[in-house]
C-alpha cells in the first residue's frame, strides 16, 4: 500500500532519487532549460514536499505556495520500480488537497516537451496548457500547465 506523508527531503533515498531526476532531465535538455530546486531551496518556509512510499521510496514531490493564491508543482519524479502503479496521480491529489487546505485556488507547473508522458499525466488529472510564466516565458522547450481547485 502506498503512503504519502510530508517529509524533509534531505533523507539519503530521496536525494537518490532527486539525483536520478536530474540526470534523466539533463539527458533530455540543456543546464539552462532545467529548472529545478535544490534541496535547500526545497526546505523553505511555503515548500511542502511530498514522499510516496511502498516498499520503499516511490516518489516525491513539492508544492511551492507563492503567497498569491497560486503554487507551483517541483520535482514530481517516481521511481522507475514504481511507474505505472499510480504513484504519480497519487501524488497529485494529495498535493492538490494540501492546496486546496492553504487556500490556494491554481496551480501551475512546467515540464517540457520532451516528457510527452508528464504532460500527459497532468492533462488526465485536469491541468489545461498556459502561455509560459516567469523564468519560463522564453524557454521554447518549456510547457506550462494550470489547474483551478
Amino acid at each position: 500500500m502506498t503512503t504519502i506523508a510530508i517529509e524533509p527531503p534531505r533523507q539519503p533515498d530521496v536525494l537518490a532519487l532527486m539525483r536520478r531526476a536530474d540526470e534523466y532531465a539533463l539527458s533530455l535538455y540543456p543546464a539552462e532549460s532545467y529548472y529545478s530546486l535544490d534541496v535547500d531551496s526545497l526546505e523553505q518556509p511555503g515548500v511542502s514536499f511530498l514522499v510516496a512510499r511502498d516498499e520503499g521510496l516511490a516518489g516525491i514531490v513539492a508544492l511551492v505556495d507563492n503567497g498569491d493564491g497560486t503554487a507551483e508543482i517541483k520535482r514530481l519524479f517516481v521511481a522507475e520500480s514504481h511507474r505505472g502503479r499510480g504513484v504519480a496521480g497519487a501524488l497529485l491529489a494529495r498535493l492538490e488537497g494540501l492546496a486546496a487546505a492553504a487556500s490556494v485556488s491554481r496551480i501551475r507547473l512546467e515540464t517540457g516537451l520532451e516528457q510527452p508522458d508528464a504532460i500527459g499525466l497532468y492533462l488526465k488529472h485536469g491541468y489545461v496548457h498556459i502561455d509560459r510564466f516567469g523564468r519560463y516565458a522564453d524557454d521554447p522547450s518549456s510547457v506550462c500547465m494550470e489547474k483551478t481547485i
